[in-house]
């Protein structure tokens, strides 16, 4: 049996121009829940992307718990560059799990809505996770150049108490840039309509719907402190990395080996900050919303599933653990077995075996 096209009535948009006699007369309001358009009103095309976003979701998770699994049990891996990649796995399952449990389920919901505190509670923790995420790039990057360019130095300046404190930084400057920006979006008004033609509740999507007079600043404020920590980040990852390649250009082949150590973080550098920047500088037009969706997607869900397939591929120290997990499974099983052998009577041995 055929199975019927559903479509998901869509309110009215926001009038550009309100009059000042319509934000004077009490028409401001703060609402008790958004829409979400997200990709598509068509069933079929919905079960599509649930079962692909699903997917996703499960390799993230994963990927990045075996990636803390390993830095936490093998012991070539408990190293600076290794304890920064371990809180970047744990990162990235935070940062996923706070868009993609409620994409996966507004997949076969009718209407795709979200709570105001919700919004809200979601803009913050994304926010937090990727603002902490930027910071512990350019930790990672910084580590590099120490390692590469100050060798001799390395034990001293990336210590077991610097390490504790750059993860430590990380996490505190993204709370605190997003518990602003969570707090002024909580204060804006919207008095037309609730509609986020989005996949998820971002800043920019709900300024664009908001008639409140202070919308202006809390996009200043958006950009000053996003630009601060991503920029910023960026900026000392970029430094970090011109340091190296002069060092490496210098070293010749034994600065190119390693150099090899860098371009799993340097893939996932560009990657992040790269689809990051573009989504959020791009003008939000009718004709860049489609291509937002497409970015915000790979920055917020497609990066946190690559980054443990990119440092597993790329990374020999990271393919010899795996390596060694999955010797060790396998010759635990096979010591199971050789026991339950062992343990059985002799008659049943001596049927199974002919004796």
């Amino acid at each position: 049996m055929g199975m019927a096209m559903q479509t998901f009535p869509i309110p009215e948009p926001l009038e550009p121009n309100m009059s000042s006699e319509s934000l004077q007369g009490g028409n401001l309001s703060s609402p008790t829940s958004f829409l979400l358009l997200g990709f598509s009103s068509t069933y079929n095309a919905q079960v599509a992307l649930c079962l692909g976003f699903l997917l996703i979701y499960l390799l993230t998770l994963l990927g990045n718990l075996l990636i803390m699994n390993l830095v936490w049990l093998d012991a070539h891996l408990h190293s600076p560059m290794y304890y920064f990649l371990g809180h970047l796995s744990f990162l990235d399952i935070c940062y996923s799990s706070v868009t993609l449990p409620k994409i996966l389920k507004d997949s076969f919901s009718s209407q795709k809505t979200i709570s105001f505190v919700g919004c809200i509670t979601q803009i913050y923790f994304f926010l937090s996770f990727g603002g902490s995420e930027c910071v512990l790039l350019a930790a990672m990057a910084y580590d590099r150049y120490l390692a590469i360019c100050r060798p001799l130095h390395y034990a001293v300046l990336m210590s077991k108490k610097i390490c504790h404190c750059l993860v430590a930084v990380s996490w505190l400057s993204g709370s605190f840039s997003s518990l602003i920006q969570a707090f002024l979006t909580a204060h804006l008004y919207f008095c037309g309509s609730k509609v986020i033609n989005h996949l998820f509740c971002e800043i920019p999507f709900l300024l664009n719907v908001s008639c409140s007079p202070n919308a202006r600043f809390n996009k200043a404020v958006l950009y000053a402190l996003s630009g601060t920590i991503a920029m910023g980040s960026f900026l000392l990852t970029l430094v970090s990395y011109v340091h190296i390649l002069w060092a490496v250009l210098q070293k010749g082949a034994g600065g190119q080996k390693a150099f090899a150590t860098c371009t799993s973080h340097l893939t996932v550098v560009f990657l992040f900050f790269g689809a990051g920047s573009i989504a959020y500088l791009l003008p939000h037009s009718s004709t860049s919303k489609e291509m937002g969706k497409v970015l915000a997607l790979l920055y917020a869900i497609i990066t946190p599933m690559l980054n443990p397939i990119i440092y597993s591929l790329r990374n020999n120290e990271v393919q010899g653990a795996i390596r060694k997990a999955l010797h060790r499974v396998l010759s635990q099983r096979s010591t199971k077995d050789t026991g339950r052998a062992a343990e059985q009577p002799l008659p049943s041995r001596c049927m199974e075996h002919g004796c």
